[in-house]
């Protein structure tokens, strides 16, 4: 697992394990807040063993991002902190989580200890702030990669956890193109000298207005891609052999799991639009 540390009080972990995939501690004197969790209790154990050597009164909170399991399965390893999310999250996990487990434990040994935890406080609407010793933390709603996602702006900071809104290439499976748009031009809103992705390496400053109009034309791409294979006839066949390179992005971050996630997007948007 990589550890790094992007302002005094921030530090991010990055999974060798799976694509990448990201959490984050923000410290304050009287604790820390973990924005997400990682999938696998090895990295997530690691996280948690290291939170008192930066933070000697542990971690008072942990928010999930969103319900996805990269993000939320080693909640359960941090008993003591306050779970926090959007209310869509709470839903989604009651509704799927189990039975996404017990799948994935069938096929993956390393998740076999996972207990699926539920958050103790929700919120609704667009926004809830959470204050622990004087830093201000702004939950933001950010539907798009799913209905349920928010991003964390820690606003004294100026790091934005961008969650799965912002990743090497935008994947939008579970989700929805037009709320993504408006997501992502939430980015473009606030202040940020740092923005950690839901999987990949930190942006710089200078590189976020960038990286947010290319994960734009590549939504923009992707849906003349599908128009097009619809119109012609070609239909998913030709999808299925699209370069993600024809997009403008690189196939090469997320240990190349990139060209995966776009022709899965292509397929998935094909469906939407051939059924209406």
């Amino acid at each position: 697992m990589l550890r790094e540390r992007v302002s005094d009080n921030i530090h991010i972990f990055t999974s060798d394990l799976y694509a990448q995939v990201t959490a984050g501690a923000i410290v304050t004197p009287a604790g820390a807040i973990l924005v997400d969790s990682l999938p696998f209790p090895a990295e997530s154990r690691e996280v948690a063993s290291f939170i008192p050597r930066i933070s000697p009164p542990g971690v008072k909170y942990v928010i999930l991002t969103h319900y996805h399991a990269d993000h939320a399965y080693g909640a359960y390893l941090f008993p003591e902190a306050d779970l926090v999310c959007h209310h869509l999250c709470r839903q989604l996990l009651q509704e799927r989580g189990q039975p996404a487990l017990e799948e994935a434990r069938a096929h993956e040994p390393l998740l076999e200890e996972v207990e699926l935890r539920l958050p103790d406080v929700t919120f609704e609407g667009e926004e809830m702030a959470l204050q622990l010793a004087g830093q201000l933390v702004r939950l933001i709603w950010a539907p798009g990669h799913t209905k349920d996602l928010v991003m964390v702006y820690v606003e004294d900071e100026q790091v934005l956890f961008a969650s799965d809104t912002m990743m090497p290439v935008p994947s939008i499976v579970d989700g929805n193109v037009r709320a993504f748009r408006e997501s992502l031009a939430k980015i473009r809103n606030l202040e940020i000298k740092n923005l950690v992705q839901g999987h990949g390496e930190v942006v710089l400053v200078g590189e976020v207005d960038g990286v947010v109009r290319a994960s734009l034309n590549y939504l923009d791409r992707i849906e003349a891609k599908v128009a097009a294979a619809i119109e012609s006839g070609e239909g998913k066949s030709a999808l299925r052999e699209d370069d993600i390179e024809s997009t403008g992005l690189s196939r090469l971050p997320i240990h190349g799991q990139v060209q995966q996630i776009h022709v899965a997007n292509l397929l998935a948007l094909y469906d939407r639009r051939v059924s209406g």
